[in-house]
């Protein structure tokens, strides 16, 4: 089984592993073969400064078994430290890669977005893929007394890999709830489940290479304005510790 890659690094004390999206993506599917969950994170910088503010989350994301930069903010950051990465891994690349390499092999788990999105991208994820879904809810559970039915549920469905998209809480839950969830990978995906489900639309591959799809998300979005004081404060934490911060070994 893998453990995280040897050249793990830190940034702001949170790790990042350099990998490709192809070394990224057979990393999670030969771990979806394993006997024990793996949480793997995809990175970006409004995690990291949540994370800043939220201890619990904070050790979620440093107990990651892997952890991607997804954000083009990630990339620079660790850039300044002196470490250039190999590419980025966007979330929705790793999901869809390790979906199709998966195939009809790969029994998945889809919990997250409003009423009806689950669904919808659960039979699209059928659909494209040919992938066994074994169970699709939406996150809008909110009493603690909700979680112990929800966690129950998939671990009946016996699935290798858990998509959640719960929002800002996603790789918390998913930590805290690992041992009793069954599924041998866990990703957090945000908004991956809207794009799957056909609710948003990707932007063009062309602003990704250019590391300018977030400016095209925000000018197509309002809402998104809103995220600008958490982009603000993670450039102001980076700039404010100076010098090349040391990697780490693996957490296993």
């Amino acid at each position: 089984m893998p453990g995280a890659p040897a050249a793990r690094r830190l940034l702001l004390g949170l790790p990042v592993d350099p990998l490709t999206l192809q070394q990224a993506t057979a990393w999670a599917l030969e771990a979806s073969r394993g006997d024990r969950p793996r949480l793997v994170v995809t990175l970006n910088p409004e995690i990291v400064v949540g994370a800043l503010d939220d201890p619990v989350l904070f050790r979620a994301l440093a107990g990651a078994d892997l952890s991607v930069a997804d954000g083009v903010g990630i990339a620079w950051a660790l850039r300044r430290q002196g470490v250039p990465l190999p590419g980025r891994v966007p979330g929705v690349d790793l999901v869809t890669g390790v979906l199709r390499a998966g195939g009809s092999e790969l029994r998945v788990y889809v919990l997250g977005g409003r009423p009806g999105v689950a669904e919808r991208a659960a039979t699209e994820i059928t659909r494209r893929f040919g992938c066994r879904v074994t169970g699709a809810r939406h996150g809008y559970f909110r009493r603690p007394e909700e979680v112990p039915d929800v966690c129950n549920e998939i671990e009946a469905s016996h699935s290798h890999l858990l998509l959640a998209g719960l929002g800002p809480g996603q790789e918390r839950f998913l930590w805290e709830h690992a041992p009793r969830l069954g599924a041998r990978v866990l990703i957090g995906v945000g908004g991956t489940l809207d794009v799957l489900a056909g609710e948003v639309r990707r932007m063009p591959a062309w602003s990704s290479r250019l590391g300018i799809e977030w400016v095209l998300r925000v000018g197509l979005d309002p809402k998104r304005w809103r995220r600008l004081p958490r982009l603000a404060r993670f450039v102001w934490a980076v700039l404010s510790r100076p010098g090349h911060e040391p990697g780490t070994g693996a957490f296993d």
